[in-house]
């Protein structure tokens, strides 16, 4: 693939996630509203709406505008990534972290009383462990996915492809 197509991949790929992710968020802030739990699988999953204004668990529930500022640098080192990729893998799993980074990063900066105090839009429970959502999916499957590209040795770029050995 064409560096050309691979960033259209990792671009287009992160608007998908933004999308699925804020009309989920819309969709629960209207369905999910004053609800109680609503068991998914056994109660295995549930649906049920929570404002998060920390991080993972809640951490960091005092700083929203610090962790403001953390996800709009992780959003533009996301972008300076996703325009230096040179492969497809590389292409899909930073097109879904900038997906999520980016619907993370406009709910901190649109959902709260004032620009940056946002809280994140969580729905999906997991059996009582925590919360979350369709960015959240991205993102964690795009770290995961990190992992097993860097373990694999899977390029980032044509760059650091092994060099085939000289002919005699």
């Amino acid at each position: 693939m064409t560096r050309r197509t691979l960033t259209v991949l990792t671009f287009s790929l992160a608007a998908f996630w933004i999308a699925l992710d804020q009309l989920t968020k819309l969709w629960a802030e209207t369905a999910l509203v004053g609800q109680p739990r609503t068991p998914i699988l056994g109660g295995w999953f549930g649906l049920i709406l929570v404002y998060n204004p920390g991080a993972a668990f809640g951490l960091g529930s005092g700083f929203v505008w610090v962790l403001t500022v953390i996800a709009g640098i992780a959003v533009v080192v996301l972008i300076v990534a996703a325009l230096r990729t040179q492969t497809f893998w590389w292409s899909i799993a930073i097109g879904s972290m900038l997906g999520g980074a980016v619907s993370h990063f406009l709910d901190r900066l649109l959902r709260g009383d004032t620009i940056g105090t946002g809280k994140i839009v969580d729905f999906i429970d997991y059996g009582g462990f925590f919360v979350g959502n369709i960015a959240d999916i991205a993102l964690v499957g795009a770290a995961i996915g990190s992992v097993l590209l860097s373990f694999f040795g899977v390029p980032f770029s044509s760059a650091e492809r092994p060099k085939p050995a000289p002919k005699q």
